[in-house]
């Protein structure tokens, strides 16, 4: 299914279903294993024009605070000062600054995202999953997409030395997307 193609129903304005839709992130741990996450509070909105896909806009804000990596501890270090600085950093943001299709089901979404106040440009592949109406009459659309960043760009360097080289956490976070967003009336 093309998102552009035959589907100008499409166009409209988009609130992220939090309750179907995943923001993870998974990290390196000990160099050995991966630790994988997800925030569970934020919200989103995606402007869509079937007629012209560039002029697509999304925004996102996570509360920082809603990190969730099913360990209560291991969650409290990554809300501190040594990783996200929840109070003094409450959100991460996303704003996208373009869209481009580069498939029929697949497209690129750069935007600036804001992690403990600092702000680089990233591009994110997604693919279009596809549109339905759900049983309650909303018109649905879902993708997914993932990218890696370097957590250190976002001045999150906090780590320590492992007695057999290397560090306890990879500077790697791969962040990952499942979204669905429901029209808005």
């Amino acid at each position: 299914m093309t998102i552009t193609t035959g589907h100008t129903n499409l166009t409209g304005t988009y609130t992220i279903d939090p309750v179907h839709t995943q923001i993870g992130f998974t990290a390196r741990h000990a160099m050995v294993t991966k630790v994988r996450g997800a925030f569970d509070d934020f919200d989103g909105t995606v402007v869509f024009d079937a007629a012209d896909p560039a002029a697509t806009a999304v925004t996102v804000t996570i509360r920082a605070a809603g990190i969730n990596t099913r360990n209560d501890q291991r969650d409290e270090h990554l809300r501190s000062d040594d990783f996200l600085a929840v109070e003094a950093h409450p959100q991460i943001t996303f704003a996208s600054t373009a869209f481009r299709m580069t498939g029929e089901a697949s497209f690129d979404l750069t935007g600036d995202l804001t992690i403990k106040g600092v702000t680089n440009t990233i591009t994110i592949p997604f693919t279009f999953e596809g549109a339905s109406a759900d049983p309650f009459g909303n018109t649905r659309l879902g993708f997914e997409g993932s990218v890696a960043i370097n957590r250190k760009d976002y001045g999150v360097t906090w780590n320590a030395a492992l007695e057999t080289g290397g560090f306890l956490v990879s500077d790697k976070i791969v962040l990952e997307f499942e979204v669905s967003a429901i029209k808005n009336a």
